[in-house]
C-alpha cells in the first residue's frame, strides 16, 4: 500500500517511488511506522509536522508531486523561463532545464514534458509566420497651381527631368530602378508654381497599387520614354494596356473627358526624353508616326536643357487653368501673387475665392484685360481669361 506522509495537513502516499496525493489520513490519526524512529531519539517533536521539500509538477491534468532532488541551478533557469520574452529564448531555457533534470525513473513525466514544450517551440520556427500584408500608400497634398504626376518605364530619365524643373535634387543613375519611392517638387512656370511627383519606374509587370492611386488623383500626367530605345513604342503600349485593366485611359491635353463612363481620363502629355543621344532623332520620328494622331510627343533633353521651357508651357495648358490677379481700388494690381483658376470661372467664383464675405455681399465689378477691357463694369457671371485684372466692389 505504501507508506503515508503528512505535510501542511495533507496526506500523500509513497507508491513506486513517487508521492501521491492522497484524500484521507491514517486511521485513527496513526503516524507511519518510518516516523517512529525519528519521535524516539527526539529529533522531532510529535506535535510539530515533517516537512517534506517536494515540488508539484501538473502533467496531464494530474497533480503529482516530485521527489526533491533537483539542483538548484534548475530553479534558477526556471525563473529566467518566466521573464522570456521571444520563443527562441524560451527553447533554449527548456532545453538548459531538461539538461538539468536528473535521469531516473522519477522525473521521467517531467522530462517528456519539457521535451514536448521543446518540439512545440522548434516546430513553430520552422513555420512562415501569418503576417498580414499591407501595401505601401503614398499620398501628398496638392500645392501650387496644379499636380503633375511623372510616369514611364526604367531610364527614361524621369528624375533628371525633375531636377531640371526644380530645385529638387532626387538620386539620380544610369541603372535602372533608381527612385524607389514618389518624390514631389515644385515647377515655376512664370508667376505660379505647379507640383510635380517623381515616381519608380513601371513596367508591365510592375505596378504598385498606389501607382494607379496617385494617377487617378492627379491633375495630369507626364509620360516620359526614352527616345534612344528602338523599343520604346511597344513598351508604352503594354503599359497603356496594364493601366486600361485598371480602368485608367491616358488621352491627350486637348481631348474632351467623356461622362458618364466608369473610366479614369487623365490628360497626358508624352515626352520623348534623351534627344542628345545619337539614335535618338531617328527613333524620334518613328515614335511620333505611331503615336499621331492622338499624341504628339514633346522632344527634350533633361540632360541639356533642350526643350524645358516648352514643355513648361504645355504643362500649363494641360492643366487648364488661367490665372486671375486682384486689384484693390486706387492701387495697382500684385502680378507677383495671381489666383488660379480653372478655365471657364466666373467673377462669382474668383470673389468666392478671395473671401466669402465678398461673394456675398458683391455687387458688381470691374475687369482690366490684355486686349479687350480696361476697367470696364462686368457683372458676377462674367467668364474670365488668362491674366485678367479684377477690382471687387462689394
Amino acid at each position: 500500500m505504501g507508506n503515508l506522509v503528512k505535510e501542511n495537513n495533507s496526506f500523500f502516499r509513497i507508491k513506486n517511488g513517487v508521492l501521491m496525493k492522497q484524500k484521507k489520513g491514517p486511521r485513527n490519526g496513526a503516524w507511519p511506522h518510518f516516523l517512529a524512529p525519528f519521535f524516539c531519539r527526539g529529533l522531532i517533536h510529535q506535535t510539530h509536522i515533517l516537512k517534506i521539500r517536494l515540488r508539484l509538477i501538473i502533467i496531464e491534468e494530474k497533480e503529482v508531486l516530485m521527489p526533491a532532488n533537483l539542483p538548484p541551478q534548475y530553479f534558477e533557469a526556471e525563473r529566467k523561463l518566466k521573464t522570456a520574452k521571444t520563443p527562441q529564448e524560451k527553447r533554449i531555457i527548456l532545453e538548459e532545464l531538461l539538461s538539468l533534470v536528473p535521469k531516473h525513473k522519477g522525473t521521467e513525466k517531467l522530462q517528456a514534458l519539457l521535451k514536448t514544450k521543446i518540439a512545440k517551440l522548434k516546430s513553430a520556427a520552422q513555420k512562415k509566420p501569418a503576417v498580414a500584408k499591407h501595401a505601401a500608400t503614398f499620398h501628398f497634398d496638392k500645392t501650387g497651381a496644379g499636380q503633375v504626376i511623372l510616369i514611364g518605364p526604367p531610364n527614361a530619365g524621369k528624375s533628371m527631368l525633375i531636377k531640371s524643373l526644380s530645385n529638387a535634387n532626387p538620386e539620380i543613375a544610369d541603372y535602372p530602378f533608381t527612385t524607389r519611392t514618389p518624390y514631389p517638387a515644385m515647377m515655376e512656370y512664370e508667376n505660379i508654381q505647379i507640383q510635380l511627383i517623381d515616381t519608380p519606374p513601371i513596367t508591365p509587370e510592375y505596378m504598385e497599387v498606389w501607382h494607379y492611386e496617385q494617377i487617378k488623383d492627379a491633375d495630369g500626367i507626364l509620360f516620359l520614354l526614352d527616345s534612344s530605345n528602338q523599343g520604346a513604342v511597344d513598351t508604352m503600349q503594354a503599359i497603356l494596356d496594364r493601366l486600361k485593366e485598371k480602368k485608367i485611359e491616358l488621352i491627350a491635353e486637348d481631348q474632351a473627358i467623356p461622362s458618364g463612363v466608369p473610366i479614369f481620363y487623365k490628360k497626358t502629355l508624352i515626352v520623348a526624353n534623351k534627344m542628345d543621344l545619337p539614335p535618338a532623332k531617328e527613333n524620334y520620328n518613328v515614335l511620333r508616326k505611331a503615336l499621331e494622331p492622338k499624341f504628339s510627343p514633346i522632344p527634350v533633353s533633361a540632360r541639356n536643357g533642350d526643350g524645358l521651357e516648352y514643355l513648361k508651357k504645355r504643362v500649363f495648358s494641360m492643366l487648364d487653368i488661367i490665372r486671375v490677379y486682384s486689384k484693390i481700388p486706387g492701387k495697382k494690381a500684385d502680378f507677383n501673387d495671381p489666383y488660379t483658376l480653372k478655365k471657364g470661372s466666373s467673377v462669382m467664383t474668383m470673389a468666392k475665392t478671395v473671401h466669402k464675405d465678398f461673394a456675398q455681399n458683391l455687387k458688381y465689378a470691374r475687369i482690366w484685360s490684355k486686349n479687350k477691357y480696361q476697367g470696364q463694369m462686368v457683372n458676377r457671371n462674367h467668364i474670365l481669361e488668362d491674366e485678367d485684372v479684377i477690382e471687387l466692389h462689394i
